[in-house]
């Protein structure tokens, strides 16, 4: 689906990326996550040919990104995390762009409005951002592209429209189409990625479908003075700690404080991971 070879870029004399690999599969929802600046929009953008490696290379179904050829386009929906729409209803935005998308679903894009509670005729920019949000991704999972990209889509959502949002994009999941959203808000990826993709220093320091995980590492709750602990955060009961799952019992991954660990270096959890 997606494959990426070898990507470098930046912007001026800062390198965001170098040399970086990775390989997306059609039939997952990936969550990309990542401290502030360290490229995820830029990451998505290459994928998505809005901007060029400067070397190395990302294909889509095996075309070029950065040619952002028709076959390429027409598999491709990428939701930003600004919108800025024109001054038409839904229902006029539906006419006027859905025919650039072969496998485009009308009833599956009005249904998906009726979910977030939009209304197809009211003029997209007299709505509020947060329900413009909404229009962008119901339109965005009605193309039913192979590859569907977005970049901080709960932004501007309140905490029920979050909710339909996550219950939404699982229902929307097929064996041929894969999802990345990106977002630094962890917890709103509870429930809903099915495989954890990690950006620190450059590379993407883990890519690892979530069971995975939870059969390399057990999160739970140890005495404030325990240790022998790969990573751990003071909490309520004591430390919310990652260690090593000697045991092969399963424990819910803490995304949060997965990704906590990893940028804070953590190269033993880092290692683990690998």
């Amino acid at each position: 689906m997606v494959s990426i070879s070898q990507l470098t870029f930046g912007y001026g004399k800062q390198t965001l990326f170098e040399n970086l690999n990775l390989n997306l599969l059609p039939g997952h929802i990936y969550g990309l996550l990542g401290k502030n600046g360290a490229g995820k929009s830029t990451l998505l953008k290459n994928m998505a040919g809005l901007v060029f490696p400067q070397e190395g290379s990302c294909t889509v179904n095996g075309l070029n990104a950065s040619k952002r050829q028709p076959a390429f386009l027409q598999e491709l929906f990428f939701v930003p995390e600004e919108v800025y729409l024109p001054a038409i209803t839904a229902s006029q935005f539906l006419k006027s762009t859905a025919h650039f998308y072969p496998k485009f679903s009308t009833e599956q894009f009005n249904a998906m409005l009726s979910e977030f509670e939009v209304q197809p005729e009211h003029v997209l920019t007299k709505l509020s951002y947060g329900q413009q949000k909404k229009v962008m991704i119901a339109f965005g999972l009605a193309t039913n592209t192979s590859l569907l990209i977005m970049d901080e889509p709960t932004n501007g959502l309140d905490i029920p429209s979050k909710s339909q949002f996550r219950k939404i994009i699982a229902s929307a999941l097929t064996d041929d189409r894969c999802m990345i959203i990106s977002t630094h808000q962890v917890r709103d990826l509870n429930n809903l990625i099915d495989t954890l993709l990690i950006l620190h220093n450059r590379q993407i320091v883990v890519a690892k479908e979530l069971d995975e995980v939870a059969n390399r590492l057990t999160f739970t709750t140890m005495p404030a003075v325990s240790t022998g602990y790969l990573y751990a955060e003071e909490g309520m009961n004591g430390l919310n700690a990652i260690v090593p799952n000697s045991t092969g019992a399963y424990s819910r991954v803490d995304m949060e404080l997965l990704f906590n660990g990893i940028i804070s270096d953590n190269q033993p959890l880092i290692n683990l991971l690998k």
